[in-house]
């Protein structure tokens, strides 16, 4: 009997958690996790897929707690734009109401819309004048923060490499904390989002 009670006790002690565990952020079906401010019409779900498209709006991620916040970390997500689409990936923002966010970064999704910056690019910061990939194919997107570092990655290659300076004085563009948004920019753009996944990062 005293065997058998110890085994129990092996098998049901919690397992503790690496840092760098992957979270699915989108189960496909609903946008359980995510929260949309303003046009909620303007992001939904269609094929297992998290669409933006329509008047302006933002989903942003809130996880299972309600309050989904990363400092350093590594974002992993499928993308495909369809012709003339404008969309963007905030990250260290927070929750507003309406109107573009006000506080974080925002990694650029873009390959034939108007607007010259595209996609990879870290916009208005350390912009990409050249799609590295085209309308209508799904393409990997990393987002990686580590520190001062800011890495994008498009389908494995480098479009980005970015750090910011010490003396940086620009207070709600500037790494600090925050979580995960995606932009429905026009009623003309139409972007697909899949396999959404983060894991935190150290440091070292």
């Amino acid at each position: 009997m005293i065997r058998c009670a110890i085994l129990l006790l092996v098998v049901v002690t919690p397992f503790s958690l690496a840092q760098d565990e992957w979270v699915e952020m989108f189960n496909g079906k609903d946008l359980l996790g995510w929260h949309v401010n303003e046009n909620q019409d303007s992001i939904y779900v269609e094929d297992g897929c998290l669409v933006t498209h329509g008047k302006r709006a933002h989903v942003f991620y809130v996880g299972k707690t309600g309050h989904a916040e990363f400092k350093n970390f590594h974002l992993k997500a499928k993308v495909k734009t369809l012709p003339k689409a404008n969309s963007g990936i905030y990250f260290h923002t927070k929750f507003q109401h309406e109107g573009w966010p006000e506080t974080g970064y925002e990694a650029q999704v873009n390959n034939t819309q108007g607007d010259p910056k595209k996609t990879g690019g870290l916009y208005n910061v350390q912009d990409n004048f050249e799609a590295p990939v085209k309308d209508n194919e799904w393409f990997d997107y990393e987002v990686i923060v580590k520190g001062k570092n800011i890495v994008i990655k498009i389908n494995g290659k480098t479009i980005s490499d970015y750090t910011e300076p010490d003396d940086l004085d620009r207070p709600t563009r500037q790494l600090s904390s925050g979580t995960i948004a995606l932009q429905a920019h026009d009623p003309g753009s139409k972007v697909y989002y899949k396999d959404l996944k983060i894991k935190t990062i150290s440091d070292d």
